[in-house]
């Protein structure tokens, strides 16, 4: 277990480049498996969960090679060739822990089941935030014709005759669960339609991506996706999208440090909500071209609605605000001036963190599991360093950004949760100013 020990207090000034999209990559990776061509991916993260999703797909028997001479500081490219591909792994002792501990496992099952006709998908791990149920994928593979079974803490998926394109209504808009359907049905016979897709720049990027490998996907960016099956798809040079969660924590952190900061190739056109809620807190939030430029503000207040009620920041399906930006929106309107309510509503346990925040001095109401009243301290109080763990990918980043800003020494211990989503984030903070070390216990 590691620890980062943070001296608040300082200003994070210069230039920084986001690393590719963890979410993204965790698609188009598993994507690798739906032909025996080559596949390269390019400004791939290098992230716990991006390589222990690269270490199953070695465990699978795809080859695996990076291109060390075109990676750079912000991700890294890799040629993938899945032509001997291990079926008998997918039971092993092996895969069963290594996919058990990994969220994004499940979207092998997709990939697996059009090329393969049968996937092994143990019970998923990743961030206890809350109930992240699986249904609306395996329903998917339902309708297009596979089997589902649950034994001892595995799902067994089988296509015992060919996938069939059919209708479905999705019952929530998920966006792995419309990647791993997409997937699945870019090989099935005849059409498929899928109403209230996800429609996230994630899944716009994978469906380019197969596109580009021969699938026939048209609706791309929408709600309303129409997959036309092929019968095999060859390879391709796909490039990541800037991670935009990466985009709205240096933003924060800019904001809370009173840095003067330039976010590099952001990709603004994919960033939906981003910098408009972050402007609605106060934060002024300059596009030069393709960079955002934060520059140093001494106060930042919180906008109310139109007719002087407080402030809400929701999170919602896209374009809407995405909800991995919540925790990173509550921290930064602690040391605003004004209120804010800030609504949760996908997940019922990513706002318990906020007790860390309250023990640094943090004005926060919890008012349910949903929702939590923040107090903006203008920071006429600053917050002070304490301990703490991160219990989540992006709660541990919004406990690292209270501690750059906070009075005193800080420690974060868990930073492994960190690590799953966020690249040398310490090396790279500490180029913009930070005094962050990291310490092996």
């Amino acid at each position: 277990m590691s620890s980062f020990e943070i001296e608040g207090g300082h200003r994070l000034c210069g230039e920084i480049t986001p690393q590719g999209a963890k979410n993204e990559a965790l698609q188009v990776i598993c994507a690798v498996l739906l032909t025996a061509e080559p596949v390269r991916i390019e400004h791939v993260p290098d992230i716990r969960d991006v390589n222990k999703l690269i270490d199953l797909l070695r465990l699978l028997g795809v080859k695996v090679k990076e291109d060390a001479a075109s990676s750079c500081e912000s991700g890294r490219t890799f040629v993938f060739q899945a032509d001997a591909v291990n079926l008998d792994a997918l039971h092993s002792p092996e895969f069963n822990q290594q996919a058990g501990a990994l969220r994004g496992s499940i979207m092998l099952c997709g990939p697996l089941l059009a090329r393969f006709g049968t996937a092994v998908v143990p019970q998923p791990g990743g961030d206890k935030i809350g109930r992240r149920r699986l249904d609306t994928h395996f329903i998917g593979m339902e309708r297009l014709g596979a089997t589902v079974e649950y034994k001892r803490g595995a799902y067994l998926v089988d296509a015992k005759k060919a996938l069939k394109g059919c209708y479905m209504l999705l019952d929530e808009a998920s966006v792995t669960g419309t990647a791993n359907i997409v997937m699945a049905a870019v090989m099935a016979r005849g059409t498929t339609t899928i109403m209230n897709a996800a429609c996230e720049p994630y899944v716009y990027q994978l469906c380019n991506m197969l596109n580009a490998m021969g699938a026939k996907i048209t609706g791309v960016g929408s709600n309303l996706l129409t997959i036309r099956g092929v019968r095999e798809l060859h390879g391709c040079t796909h490039r990541l999208l800037p991670d935009m969660i990466e985009v709205g924590s240096f933003i924060g952190m800019a904001a809370m440090t009173q840095g003067d900061i330039t976010i590099k190739n952001a990709q603004v056109q994919h960033l939906g909500l981003i910098p408009q809620v972050f402007r609605r807190l106060g934060i002024e939030v300059w596009q030069k071209g393709d960079d955002l430029y934060v520059p140093t503000q001494e106060h930042y207040e919180i906008e109310r609605f139109m007719d002087g009620s407080i402030m809400t920041v929701a999170d919602a399906p896209w374009p809407g605000f995405t909800p991995d930006l919540i925790s990173i929106a509550l921290v930064v309107a602690t040391q605003a001036k004004g209120s804010v309510l800030i609504h949760q509503k996908m997940f019922e346990s990513r706002l318990f963190f906020v007790d860390k925040l309250i023990d640094m001095g943090a004005q926060i109401i919890l008012c349910d599991p949903h929702r939590a009243t923040v107090i903006g301290l203008d920071r006429e109080h600053k917050l002070r360093g304490v301990r703490m763990a991160s219990p989540d990918i992006r709660a541990g980043v919004a406990l690292l950004i209270a501690a750059l800003s906070a009075d005193g020494v800080s420690r974060i211990d868990n930073i492994e949760q960190i690590d799953r989503g966020y690249q040398r984030i310490d090396q790279r903070l500490a180029s913009l100013g930070a005094h962050i070390k990291r310490l092996d216990n």
